[in-house]
């Protein structure tokens, strides 16, 4: 009988030990959840705040692209083609995070601008503003 006894203790013991470790590995399931949900909503928060910001300054990129050509005498920016993405420098850990801007120019339907911009601790760093590839009409150059 005390065998029997002995057993039933020690498979309560376990059942307890085995169902607060579940309890307790759940809720951290849950924390990590609420915790990425929060990360995202941050991030979107950080990316609304760059483009207000680069809205701001609105003007630096005109005159910047204005700067590429004389010729070019209107510059239209496409917000919504703004693009957050990794630099790629060939290396595992990547070149850091970059903005994409986009646009066309001279209120010419076809035609193009791509510059590119760095993010240093979350602030975009306007020094940085190169252009990407040239500055096109359908495709093609423009000089």
């Amino acid at each position: 009988m005390k065998k029997i006894t002995k057993w039933i203790v020690l498979m309560v013991c376990l059942g307890l030990i085995l169902g607060a470790y579940q309890m307790l590995h759940s809720s951290k399931k849950e924390s990590a959840v609420t915790n990425n949900s929060e990360i995202k909503q941050d991030k979107l928060t950080t990316r609304d705040k760059q483009l207000a910001y680069l809205k701001e300054h609105e003007q630096e990129i005109i005159d910047f692209v204005k700067s590429q050509n004389d010729k070019i005498e209107s510059v239209q920016i496409d917000w919504d083609e703004t693009q957050w993405d990794e630099a790629s420098n060939g290396t595992p850990q990547g070149g850091g995070k970059i903005i994409d801007i986009y646009g066309k120019f001279n209120k010419i339907e076809n035609s193009g601008w791509h510059i590119m911009v760095e993010i240093h601790d979350n602030m975009i760093d306007l020094d940085t503003m190169s252009l990407i590839n040239y500055l096109s009409i359908e495709g093609k150059e423009f000089e």
